[in-house]
């Protein structure tokens, strides 16, 4: 897969199935993730904290989607029960699997609820 289609499957799975073990056919075990609350290291604690929180009743709605040959970048309205703000991910991947998501939204929508 190119690095949108990953990206699109990642927001699939996230956002659309709440499939959240299948992540693991589509992330690098070595994950780097970086949002403004959290960073993880691994794919298998990214994962697990979503399991935890799970992304129940989050919706999204693209706005656009870009790529070039290792990234792709989604930006997106997301609305959750009491927030709703634009975000930015960012995706690295190489050998078909994500390998870097970088997350970025305003944090003041959060602070609001």
């Amino acid at each position: 897969m190119n690095p949108l289609e990953l990206a699109r499957e990642y927001m699939n799975l996230v956002f659309t199935t709440c499939e959240l073990d299948h992540l693991r056919n589509i992330l690098a075990e070595e994950l780097s993730f970086i949002g403004p609350y959290f960073t993880y290291n691994k794919a298998e604690d990214y994962i697990d904290s979503l399991k935890a929180d799970p992304p129940e009743a989050f919706k999204h709605e693209m706005i656009k989607a870009y790529e070039d040959s290792t990234s792709a970048c989604l930006v997106y309205r997301f609305w959750k029960p009491g927030i709703h703000t634009i975000m930015t991910q960012i995706f690295e991947a190489q050998n078909d699997k994500i390998t870097r998501i970088l997350l970025v939204f305003d944090t003041g929508a959060f602070r609001q609820k």
